[in-house]
């Protein structure tokens, strides 16, 4: 490949301040990494936001639209990915499974979308994924992704399909048959969540092989897997991402100074391989996102 594009993964649920006190937590650090990693080389960024009280993740629909709103005041170009992942947690108590336990975050689907009715973004994700997630479980049902994916389409944008294990990817493909997601899927394979897809070189190509004709795919790796994986990814005919979401560390018991600085390395990584970084415009035309 001559050129991939780069999506810049800016700060998500789980990374905090003691991994790396580096991480963006108030809206406007959050979009000053954001344009930082833009012009380092990102053609799109994926935005989580947190309470800038508490460090916790957060679905307030106001920290999303200062985050846009930040951004979109310096580029009209950069691709602006919003997650809709948070509300899909669900803890069971100790005295009764039915009753939520204190990290339950469960929402209805036309809550995990308000954000993006509301900001109208390039992109956002569309989780598949029901699966053990560290001490809880996160459940993503047909219906419910049914509801998002239709909320992304209402609000024109495109749905970019989140897959954690080889179950997903089957999903998708009864998801396809009956419309609910385009023929020429958006996808990222999502590999290091533990009880998932395994980063390494035969997951990304046994996961690449389940995919549709002519889907666009991004293959990455949470830890030490997320820069190599950056490698792999543009290798085996993929996009790339990275950033402070998917690791805290530049280089080993170095902590990332930024998002950018993630960026920066993964670009000189890919230019020794000769393959160049397509800009923000460049993207949106492969993706069809037009302005």
């Amino acid at each position: 490949m001559s050129s991939v594009f780069l999506t810049c993964a800016l700060v998500g649920n789980f990374t905090t301040r003691a991994h790396n006190p580096n991480l963006p937590i108030t809206p406007k650090e959050i979009a000053e990494d954001a344009l930082g990693a833009w012009r380092a080389g990102a053609a799109i960024v994926h935005i989580h936001v947190r309470d800038p009280e508490t460090e916790l993740p957060s679905m307030e629909i106001g920290s999303y639209a200062e985050v846009v709103e930040r951004i979109r005041d310096v580029s009209d170009e950069l691709i602006i990915n919003l997650t809709t992942g948070n509300g899909g947690r669900f803890q069971p108590s100790d005295h009764d499974p039915l009753v939520p336990g204190p990290k339950t975050n469960f929402l209805v689907p036309e809550k995990r979308v308000e954000h993006i009715l509301a900001l109208r973004p390039d992109i956002a994700t569309l989780d598949l994924n029901t699966m053990v997630f560290g001490g809880e479980v996160v459940i993503n049902t047909p219906r419910n992704i049914r509801i998002m994916a239709e909320g992304i389409r209402e609000a024109g944008a495109r749905a970019e399909v989140e897959l954690f294990d080889s179950g997903d990817i089957a999903l998708m493909h009864d998801l396809m048959a009956e419309g609910t997601i385009e023929a020429q899927p958006l996808c990222s394979i999502v590999m290091g969540v533990k009880y998932g897809f395994v980063p390494s070189l035969e997951t990304l190509l046994y996961a690449r092989s389940r995919l549709p004709a002519g889907a666009q795919w991004t293959g990455f790796g949470t830890g030490r897997w997320a820069f190599p994986m950056v490698a792999m990814s543009a290798m085996a005919g993929g996009q790339v991402r990275i950033g402070m979401e998917d690791a805290a560390w530049l280089n080993r018991g170095e902590p990332a100074p930024s998002n950018g600085a993630m960026v920066e390395k993964a670009k000189r990584m890919l230019d020794d391989l000769g393959i160049g970084l397509a800009t923000s415009k460049e993207a949106r035309v492969t993706l069809g996102l037009v302005r």
